[in-house]
């Protein structure tokens, strides 16, 4: 059994959802930072679970077409607490 590294344990508890909704949109990782107007390197360390501070996530949230409300579904909350919005709302469901 291979061994993980404890930063990438770390990033597997706390992957967001920000290359699933990326790609759901068919866009590129580059797409996306210049969308964002953040740098590519910025969108490759937030989807391999890395942390990123507020303003980040909202300009991927905005530039994703989701609002900054939705930040709990696309980062959920890393202690394991329930988010705010405990009603299973889905922003990118189609309606």
């Amino acid at each position: 059994m291979e061994k993980q590294d404890p930063q990438s344990m770390l990033a597997s508890q706390t992957r967001n959802r920000v290359r699933e909704l990326r790609e759901n949109r068919l866009m590129t990782q580059a797409q996306l930072a210049r969308k964002a107007k953040v740098a590519l390197r910025t969108i490759h360390s937030v989807e391999k679970g890395m942390n990123c501070r507020m303003d980040t996530k909202r300009k991927i949230l905005l530039a994703l077409g989701l609002r900054f409300e939705d930040k709990d579904y696309v980062f959920p909350p890393t202690n394991g607490a329930p988010s705010r919005d405990n009603t299973g709302f889905d922003p990118t469901a189609t309606h």
